[in-house]
């Protein structure tokens, strides 16, 4: 990409890599403590409804997040403005991840108006910031409309409660999770193209590695925290490193080739943008949602290894490597239009496990699972390491 600067606020692009910021690096410490509110709140609601609504709570929190890792894709965090901008976020997002845990008792209006605070209040900042740019104002400008729609719902459903609440802001994730496969239209405003967005993919990339490394960490703290308190039997000794493999696996699948060829896939994409979008904004969500539910799986195993595995265990350990890998086949299609045999495979032999789930102890079915996961890493490493074989041959 060649030299460019659409505004006083927004990066320098010369055809390098944008670094990610100390300040974004800051930014993400509230998600630290939002993923860490979330796992804690699945493991003390189990429940079908608990499942469903830190699911939603999660797209939530990713949404924020993806979003504001989109505009710092834009603007330069370094930049004063900007990094006020984000200071307020980040204490806007201090309130919301704080009402996570009642999101559904009592502070539901403090979630909501925290959220709708954060994703309106930014978006306007940017259409003001890239004012100069007459595409990317309209592109921010329907982005607000969308937001504020949707932001009614959040309200509407802070005001109310149980069934209603759940029913409200249900409704106001699909809206904002459509919008951007919609293209943002808005009456008078028009439809934005993905073609017109300048994307560094690089950045984005490394922001949502970023954001994986945040859900990696916690599910360390999970087992840590967890094994810490117990008595170091046999069983739980095997359970904690059970956990802690199935932690490096996921990683050792994550940061293989896939992860630094995706930025560079990106920039010499003909429509990047729509890339970006597919892999990033969507298709991410669901190796962290797996993360997630893992290291909830991992604590109920640490604690309880012996005897049958219930249900809610079978669940977890299973569903979130499931996720991880479902999410990892849905980016390598997006970015290299390829569907990935390994991780395929990976899901196909997890999915086998549901029948003997019940038959086996919840250490057994965790080591079945991590053993899935290490698999799969070994096999996409064997790949990376035959095709550069191929190619220096």
């Amino acid at each position: 990409m060649s030299k460019t600067r659409g505004g006083g606020l927004l990066r320098i692009r010369e055809g390098g890599h944008a670094r990610v910021t100390y300040i974004e690096l800051f930014f993400d410490l509230v998600f630290v403590f939002a993923i860490t509110q979330l796992s804690h709140g699945l493991i003390g609601h189990p429940s079908l409804l608990g499942v469903v609504e830190t699911g939603l709570l999660l797209m939530a929190v990713w949404w924020a997040w993806i979003y504001t890792a989109w505009v710092t894709n834009w603007l330069d965090p370094e930049r004063p403005p900007v990094q006020i901008m984000l200071f307020l976020v980040m204490a806007a997002g201090m309130v919301m991840t704080m009402s996570i845990p009642t999101a559904f008792e009592g502070r539901g209006l403090l979630f909501a108006l925290a959220y709708v605070g954060i994703q309106v209040g930014r978006s306007l900042f940017t259409a003001w910031s890239v004012r100069q740019d007459s595409g990317l104002k309209l592109n921010f400008l329907r982005i607000t409309a969308w937001l504020v729609v949707s932001g009614v719902l959040w309200i509407s459903g802070g005001l109310l409660h149980n069934e209603a609440r759940l029913a409200c802001w249900a409704a106001a994730i699909a809206i904002e999770y459509a919008s951007p496969a919609a293209g943002f239209w808005t009456p008078g405003l028009g439809r934005s193209r993905t073609a017109d967005w300048t994307v560094e993919g690089a950045h984005l990339a490394e922001r949502c590695a970023l954001f994986t490394i945040i859900a990696l960490g916690e599910s360390i703290l999970v087992m840590g925290a967890t094994a810490a308190g117990m008595a170091w039997t046999p069983v739980v000794a095997a359970s904690f490193a059970s956990a802690f493999v199935a932690s490096i696996a996921m990683w050792w699948i994550y940061f293989s080739f896939t992860a630094e060829a995706a930025s560079e896939a990106i920039s010499h994409s003909d429509d990047p943008g729509r890339v970006a979008r597919i892999a990033y904004t969507y298709s991410h969500l669901l190796p962290v949602a797996g993360i997630i539910v893992a290291a909830v799986g991992d604590e109920w195993v640490i604690h309880h290894p012996v005897g049958h595995a219930d249900p809610k265990i079978s669940a977890a350990l299973i569903g979130g490597p499931l996720l991880f890998l479902l999410g990892g086949v849905l980016f390598k299609r997006a970015v290299f239009r390829i569907w990935s045999p390994s991780r395929g495979a990976g899901m196909a032999a997890l999915l086998l496990l549901i029948p003997v789930s019940p038959l086996v102890s919840p250490l057994v079915l965790s080591l079945l699972t991590t053993g899935v996961l290490v698999l799969v890493g070994a096999w996409e490493s064997l790949a990376i390491r035959w095709r550069g074989h191929q190619l220096r041959g």
